[in-house]
């Protein structure tokens, strides 16, 4: 093999993708992980993670990651930091554009993960970090002693609210609704919190700011439409995620939200090219998941080239 030829090439560092890693390598392939940004992916956002198996009381995200790379390079997984641009199938062959560069692998595991849903508001990104953040647990500590807002009503949402009342002054969770979708436990932790207040049928329909940032938002309620402003320092987003498989809609099947689309084996619309974790169509998207699909896609991988 070249330098740039592998048997595998692994897209994305997440859980899922370090998974793959670990066990393509173990089964003696030349293996390449390509990550843009840091290894790890959502996870490393996550201050607690409390339901992952084999960590009673919970594990910081960082801390979990850090093992998961540590173990998954074992077995002589290599690393590449870039950007995949382009993904060519030429049969036995999966031409690789990474960072302007041609790779060629005989298999594929796609394991790009998710981002952040937007709101789509016209300031929106002239604010991200400048008050407007995507991730509670990177950037809450700014907001010490000052009125944030968190747009959202699931699990993250919550989540989030109660690690963003150790910093602010109040937390203000906007919904869209009038019920969470939230676990029962976490709804109850929410009631329990004095410094977080549910902001009912709202949605956020404009930003607020001077020459420094954000100073508040505008209150467009989901009922009656009548509308309110609210001032805030900061405002957080938890309202879903999108999969970063946009490089691969000419190339892959996907579904109208952008999910790769697999069969139960992690097989995509390619042969020889496989989807793992929060990029790949499925119900549930969690870590036990994302490395239940990495193994799964690392091992069909595994057969599809001993079947070449």
């Amino acid at each position: 093999m070249t330098d740039r030829q592998y048997d595998v090439i692994i897209v994305g560092g997440g859980p899922a993708g370090l998974t793959a890693g670990l066990y393509c390598s173990r089964a003696k392939l030349r293996t390449l992980l390509v990550e843009r940004m840091i290894q790890g992916g959502q996870v490393m956002t996550t201050t607690q993670v409390e339901n992952y198996p084999g960590f009673p009381g919970g594990v910081d995200g960082p801390e979990l990651m850090q093992r998961f790379q540590e173990h998954s390079h074992e077995f002589g997984l290599e690393d590449l930091a870039g950007e995949v641009e382009q993904l060519e199938d030429r049969g036995e062959a999966k031409a690789l554009t990474i960072n302007g560069e041609t790779y060629l692998a005989r298999a594929v595991i796609v394991a790009t993960g998710a981002e952040p849903r937007k709101l789509g508001l016209a300031n929106e990104a002239e604010l991200t970090g400048r008050g407007v953040s995507y991730c509670a647990t990177c950037d809450g500590a700014f907001f010490r002693n000052v009125p944030v807002g968190i747009v959202g009503g699931g699990d993250t949402a919550a989540e989030e609210a109660m690690f963003l009342s150790r910093f602010a002054s109040r937390v203000y969770l906007i919904h869209r609704r009038d019920q969470l979708r939230a676990t029962k436990v976490l709804q109850d932790r929410l009631a329990a919190n004095p410094k977080i207040e549910i902001v009912w049928n709202a949605t956020v329909s404009g930003l607020r700011s001077d020459n420094r940032g954000l100073t508040g938002i505008e209150l467009t309620d989901t009922v009656d439409g009548s509308r309110r402003e609210l001032e805030l320092a900061g405002l957080f987003m938890a309202i879903g995620v999108q999969p970063k498989a946009q490089f691969l809609r000419q190339v892959l099947q996907q579904d109208g939200s952008g999910y790769i689309l697999t069969d139960a084996d992690c097989r995509t619309s390619i042969p020889g090219v496989f989807a793992a974790g929060d990029v790949r169509k499925k119900e549930l998207k969690q870590i036990a998941t994302a490395v239940g699909d990495g193994a799964l896609a690392a091992i069909m991988a595994e057969k599809y080239l001993e079947s070449l």
